[in-house]
Parts: structure tokens; sequence; C-alpha cells
């Protein structure tokens, strides 16, 4: 009997030690408690300069809901289940590890398991362990310098950046030797699930955020888009409901203006104040479905200056096209190499000339939204020369290929393609907005994903007006810009983070939170290796779509680790995600880098009344000005059709009468018209005066 109660007792002892062992203590009520220890982590001790030791929790004592935020536990890659009235749910998440507290005693086969009083199983999550880690031998690199440093992680916050750091136990350490420490990408444009051209894009948020977890992206900015008519806040609350449950990682939100009037202007000031959003787009594209005509793209731009907001523009011709469209399909061309051809260089360049003008006499900053050719990007440098406020955005299917597939002899290829404004088929297109991206002529850099199937797209087989129009690229973007603008020798990693991070944090106004490795930083953040290459493919990507763009392209430069909010999503190759894991992050107004130099130029610009004495002088009086033909009273007349107008026209501005007029005409009645006609009139020379000959 004691034997058993010893052998007991010692097989208890280990049972106890396993569970410190693995971060947790059992007490005897069976409850699961955070083991703490001499050594232990003090809450808020990076905080100050001194150690709150008495606001940490007592030993073996929880904190409430209130007093600390959840730890979101290690998800698994699966399809998310869906609960019976199809709603979404999250994924499930890995089994915990459990154990018997008490186990069977293997030297005494008297006292067996059936015959002793059964005790549940505790699970023992490893939470703590999760919520701390250290990346440790990294190059750092921000958008200003790149320098050797370790990063400490606590809670989804950089908590200590320098070296030797001295950091509590429990932490996962990420060996990131001969490796770049990035801030996370931030895609500012994409279109997840949106309703268009009589369909959804089959990239949701879920699977759409999943794939730019995967690529390197831990922010996107989506766009709030609906039809004309309908009010901005419930449009937006529609795509917060979209959103919310579903994305892996962070996100903001534009907001479309589809239409004007004083109810849109009264929602937009509701949109800044109250629901997170500090930029709104409009379309000069997509005639009778998304576009405003000028008046109204000035009055959105006065309203947009207003409230600190940031307008968004998609530049091309509307009414041009509507008429090149129309000419293609007389011809017989309805495939989708028309669709390039209706739109050429020309009309997207002159909406944005357009854009840029009409935002510039509303002294309102403007953000070109995916600029596709070398005629829009100059146009947008040569605005920045001028000292306007205005930022262009190539997106990554500009920067990685070019349209000549559309004329591809496979209809499923070209149409794969097909976006608004297309891909230019001059091949140096790519090359020439990297250069522009690199020296800072272009700023920031999204992608525009819209995803639509084969099948989808099969919607515009007889007509290319009919092609949904949208392509993919969130989870690319990354490894195609380090492809082409730094393993090809145009930008250094520092540029590298500026375009597709740092910028857009600065320009959407939530930096230095997001867009830099900094003590307060989120924790969004990726480990790239320049070293490792990855073939682009439709069949490995994470996307729902069936086709990719870059489909064959060898990228140099890969993420091995990705962090979204402390969480490693990206582990060695490994993608793990939860679903509505993500949160909305407001983007307040007035950004210093957009309204920093438009306040200047406001003060600089303000009309200046000339104050002079009033004129006394003589005023000529202009008489019967009334009494000319088709001349209203202050205007100045014109020359009118018939003689009796040239006749009776008034004197000039210096009151003096045109030499020029002639009373002669030939038209009217003349003199002799009443004359009787006579059959012939002898004369002794002919008109003209008298001849004679040569001889």
């Amino acid at each position: 009997m004691e034997l058993s109660t010893a052998s007991e007792s010692l097989l208890m002892l280990i049972d106890f030690t396993w569970a410190v062992y693995n971060n947790c203590c059992v007490d005897n009520s069976g409850c699961e408690t955070e083991r703490q220890s001499f050594f232990d982590h003090v809450p808020d001790a990076y905080d100050g300069k001194s150690i709150a030791f008495n606001e940490s929790p007592k030993r073996g004592q929880k904190k409430t809901a209130e007093e600390s935020k959840p730890e979101s536990p290690k998800p698994e890659e699966e399809t998310p289940a869906e609960s019976p009235d199809k709603t979404p749910v999250q994924e499930t998440i890995a089994n915990p590890i459990t154990m018997d507290i008490v186990a069977a005693d293997p030297w005494d086969t008297k006292y067996s398991m059936s015959s002793r009083t059964p005790v549940k199983k505790v699970p023992i999550h490893l939470q703590s362990a999760q919520s701390r880690l250290l990346i440790k031998g990294g190059k750092i690199v921000n958008d200003d310098q790149s320098f050797d440093a370790d990063i400490y992680i606590e809670d989804g916050i950089i908590k200590q950046v320098g070296t030797n750091l001295v950091i509590p136990g429990g932490a996962r350490t990420i060996e990131a030797r001969g490796k770049l420490v990035m801030p996370g990408g931030i895609d500012t444009h994409t279109h997840m699930q949106l309703p268009f051209m009589g369909t959804y894009a089959v990239d949701d948020f879920y699977s759409g955020t999943k794939a730019a977890l995967a690529g390197g992206t831990t922010m996107i900015i989506d766009f709030v888009l609906d039809q004309k008519g309908v009010s901005l806040l419930e449009a937006y609350d529609k795509w917060r409901g979209w959103a919310d449950p579903k994305v892996c990682c962070d996100y903001g939100l534009h907001v479309g203006v589809t239409w004007w009037s004083d109810q849109v202007a009264k929602e937009m000031e509701t949109l800044c104040a109250e629901k997170g959003i500090n930029s709104f787009k409009m379309f000069l594209a997509y005639k009778d479905v998304f576009m405003l005509n000028d008046d109204e793209l000035y009055e959105s731009f006065k309203r947009i200056k207003e409230l600190g907001a940031l307008g968004m523009v998609h530049a091309e011709n509307g009414h041009l096209i509507a008429e090149k469209s129309k000419e293609m399909l007389k011809m017989g061309i309805s495939g989708p190499e028309g669709h390039e051809m209706c739109r050429p260089e020309e009309v997207e360049a002159e909406a944005t000339q357009r854009a840029i003008t009409i935002a510039n006499q509303a002294n309102c900053p403007l953000y070109i939204v995916h600029v596709m050719s070398k005629s829009s990007a100059d146009v947008v440098s040569k605005a920045r020369r001028e000292g306007k406020v205005v930022f262009g955005e190539p997106i990554a299917a500009s920067l990685g290929t070019d349209g000549t597939h559309y004329w591809n002899k496979c209809w499923r290829h070209a149409a794969g393609h097909v976006m608004g404004p297309p891909l230019r088929p001059d091949s140096s297109t790519p090359g020439y907005l990297m250069d522009l991206l690199a020296n800072n002529d272009l700023q920031v850099t999204g992608t525009d994903n819209c995803t639509f199937s084969a099948d989808q797209k099969a919607l515009g087989k007889d007509d290319f007006r009919k092609i949904p129009n949208g392509v993919n690229g969130v989870e690319d973007r990354m490894s195609v810009i380090w492809e082409k603008g730094v393993h090809s020798g145009k930008m250094d990693p520092c540029r590298f983070v500026a375009v597709t991070s740092t910028n857009a944090a600065k320009i959407f106004n939530i930096y230095p939170q997001k867009g830099r490795i900094a003590v307060g930083s989120d924790a969004d953040i990726v480990i790239w290796d320049p070293k490792e290459t990855r073939t682009i493919s439709a069949k490995t990507h994470h996307q729902a779509v069936d086709f990719n763009i870059f489909e064959g392209m060898v990228c140099h430069g890969v993420p091995v680790y990705v962090i979204t909010n402390g969480h490693v999503v990206l582990d060695e190759g490994q993608l793990k995600v939860t679903q509505g894991m993500g949160r909305f992050i407001p983007t307040p107004c007035n950004a210093e880098m957009v309204y920093g130099r438009v306040a200047k130029r406001e003060l600089a610009r303000m009309p200046q009344k000339v104050e002079r004495d009033p004129y006394t002088g003589p005023v000529v009086k202009i008489e019967n000005q009334d009494e000319v033909p088709g001349v209203k009273r202050d205007e100045n007349p014109i020359v009118g059709d018939t003689a009796s107008f040239a006749h009776s026209r008034p004197p000039t501005r210096g009151g003096g009468r045109n030499l020029q007029d002639s009373s002669f005409a030939l038209s009217g009645e003349q003199f002799d018209d009443k004359a009787p006609r006579r059959a012939q009139i002898r004369t002794s020379n002919p008109p003209g005066g008298k001849s004679s000959g040569l001889w």
C-alpha cells in the first residue's frame, strides 16, 4: 500500500513537472494557470523607466478580459468550414496537448485504472510562447536606413530593437542571419469579392488576404464601390460586413464616389469623422456606371479638400471609350485586342491631365490609381515637377508584364489579361515605369487585384466590352517588384520598402504604426531571403482564381517568414492563417505627407484684390446697340450675313468708324432693275477700250 502511494505520488510529480515544462501549471481544482517565475516577464516593463510590480498579476492569478488582450491560438491552413446558415466560421485550431493528471501504476498491477476515479484531461495551450517572439541576426531594412539588429515582439507590438537584448523567457527565436527583415507590404489597391459587370470577383476577403500574406503583404486597402444612387454609408456598412469576419490580415478602406448630391457631400463628412476613411475615388471612365462629369468632379474635389482627405481618380476618357468601342465592333473586332485598341495611351493621358488640372483648381491633393502607360506616367511626373500635390500608383501588372498578350491566339489567355486601363503593347513600358518608380516620380505600388475565372471572362466571348475587367497580383506584388526593381539593379532594398510599404503608410496616415520597424510599431514583418527563387504559377498560388498573368516568371527573392500582429503566419513555406484574425485600421484625415504642402500652397495662391482709386475718366456711350440684329446689350457686335447689318455697324470701342466697311453690294435691288431691256446696243468701242492689230 505504501509502495502504491509512493509510486502514485512520483507519477503525479512527473505529470506536474511535464505541465510546468509546457509553460503551464495545474492546480488541485484542475484549472490551468500561466507559469510565473522570478525571471518571468512583467507587463509594461518596457513602457516606462520603472517597473510597476504592483500592476502585475499575482502568482497563479489570470488577468481579466479587460486587462489583457486575448491571444489568438495557433491556426491550421484549412478551408474554412460553414455553419448551418452557410456563414463561414473560423478555421479549427491545432488540437491542444492533453494529459492525464493521474497515471497508471506500472509497479503494482493490483491497482489498475479501472479501479480508480477517472480524472478529466486538461488542455495545455502553448500561448505564452506564441505571444513572444525574438527575431535574431537579420538585417533590418526601413525606407531610410538598414542595420543589423535583433527584434523582440510581444502581444503584437515591437517592444525592442537592438543588440544584446534582455528578454523574458518563453519566447520563440527565429534565426534570420543572412536575410532581410522588412516591414510587411501594404497593397493600396484591391477589389475583393467586388460585384462588377454582372458577376463577383472570385477572390473574397478570406482567400485574397490569405494570398496577400503568402506573398509578404500584411495589409490591404480595399474599395467600397457601389452603384449610382446608393448611400455611401450603406455601402460602407456592406463592405465592413463582408470583410470583418473573413480577413486574415489588417485592412483599410477607400470609398468610391459614383454620383454627386448634397447627401453624398454630407455622408463624406460622416465617413471621415466617424468611420475611419480619408480617401475617395472618382471615375472618369465606365460611362453611365461609375463616371462623373467634370463639374461633379470639381465639386467632389472641393469637398475632399474641405475634409482634409485625399482624392483618387481612375483616369480614362469614358466618352471616347464608348464611341471607340462601337467603332471596333462595326469593324468586326470583338476579341480582347479590341479592349486595348479602344483605350489607347492618349485616352489615359488626357484624363490624367484633366484630373490633375481640375484637382489643382480646387487645391485638392490627388492620387492617380493604376498608372499603366508611359504617357500617363509622364503627365504625373511633369505635374510633380511643377509643384502640384499628386501621387502616382503603378501596379504589379504594369510593372511586371505588357499588353502584347491581347493578341495571343488563345482567347482564354488574352482575356485573362483584360483590365482597365489595359496593359500597354509597348514592351518597354514596364521598365520605363520601374525607372520612374525608382526615382520617386511615381511613389507607391498596388495591384488592382480583381480576379475573375475563365468561365466569368467568357461572358465577353463575342463582345470584348462584356469581359469582366480585372487581374491578379496581391500575392505576387512583392516578388515581382523585387525582381524587376532590386534584382535588376534599378533600386536598393530601402527604396523597395518605401514603394511597397512606407510611402503608402505615410500617404494614408497610418505611419509609423504600419510601414516601419521601430519600437511601438505593429509587428507586421516579412523576413526576406534574397537568394531564394520561386516560379509563379496558377497551380501553386493561394488565390482562388484559375489564371495568373505572371505565369512562369522566375523571381529572385522570397518571403520565408511573414508575421502579422505578432503571429507567424508564413513559417518556412507553411501558411497558417485564421479567418477573421485581421483588423480594420482607421485612416485619419490630414496626413502630413499629403497636406503639409497643400496648406502652404493655399496661402501662397490666395487671390489678392488690387486696391486702387475708382476710375473717374470719360466712358464712351454706345447707342442703338440693341437695334443691331443678333446682338444683345453688353455684348460686342459681330459681323452679320446681310448688307444692311454691315451698313449699320456701330463705331468701334475707340469711337471711330471701321474704314474697311463698304456700302457696295451686288445683292438686292439695283437702280436699273425696272428699265426696259433692249435687244442690242451699238458701241464704237467694246468695254475695256479700243484695240488695234499688230500689223
